[in-house]
């Protein structure tokens, strides 16, 4: 599975698993979708497509079932920040809060 940006107003990218036929669709708002039981050639068609958004709309939003995929990659992305930058305090014990800040 190799994932492929997309860069359209609505749609982040994609990845499509022909094994399971289920092509997750990452969204522009942090939503990610697995849709269920979608044929090669469709997903072939979908990520090739001069404007993707319109193929899903059209041909994948209402056609295939879906489950909504939890932050996976969000936690890959938290984890990564907290190696660079260490995890966040809580702002009850940071050891400089702001004026104004309560415990």
């Amino acid at each position: 599975m190799q994932r492929r940006l997309l860069r359209t107003d609505q749609l982040l990218a994609a990845t499509y698993d022909a094994r399971a036929s289920r092509l997750e669709i990452e969204f522009n708002n942090g939503d990610t979708r697995a849709y269920k039981g979608v044929p090669e050639e469709v997903a072939r068609r979908f990520l090739e497509a001069p404007n993707p958004a319109s193929f899903w709309e059209d041909r994948i939003a209402e056609e295939y079932p879906w489950e909504r995929v939890t932050g996976s990659r969000n936690a890959e992305a938290r984890a990564g920040l907290d190696a660079l930058f260490g995890a966040p305090t809580p702002a009850s014990t940071h050891p400089n809060p702001k004026k104004g800040d309560t415990p």
